[in-house]
């Protein structure tokens, strides 16, 4: 659950931290966030519509989108009008694959009730 919530986040990202006046800066927070919720939605874990990504993949598209949201304001050059909200998201997101490296050889339940 914790993966829609944050992609969530971060798609809102630009208007709750008022940066949705600059093309660049509010592309980058909404393509990672859409795209996070797609590959979820895709992932073998109990919130998922389908099992196509191992759990293990998922993390590494985490830790690989995290980085990019993270260094985007410097990548894209739009640094000096914004780059905290980017970094400091990514930051959590990194966080958040570290904590849930943990849970990556856990066999996956998922709940949904049969007919």
């Amino acid at each position: 659950m914790l993966d829609y919530l944050t992609a969530l986040l971060v798609i809102l990202s630009p208007w709750i931290f008022q940066f949705a006046d600059d093309d660049p800066a509010t592309a980058v927070p909404l393509l990672v966030g859409i795209v996070t919720i797609f590959y979820s939605l895709i992932t073998n874990y109990e919130y998922s519509i389908a099992t196509a990504i191992p759990f293990r993949v998922h993390l590494v598209l985490d830790t690989l989108l995290a980085l990019f949201l993270a260094v985007s304001p410097w990548l894209l050059g739009f640094s000096e009008k914004v780059y905290l909200p980017h970094l400091l998201l990514g930051i959590a997101e990194l966080t958040i694959v570290m904590i849930s490296r943990g849970y990556a050889d856990l066999p996956r339940q998922r709940n949904h009730q049969h007919a």
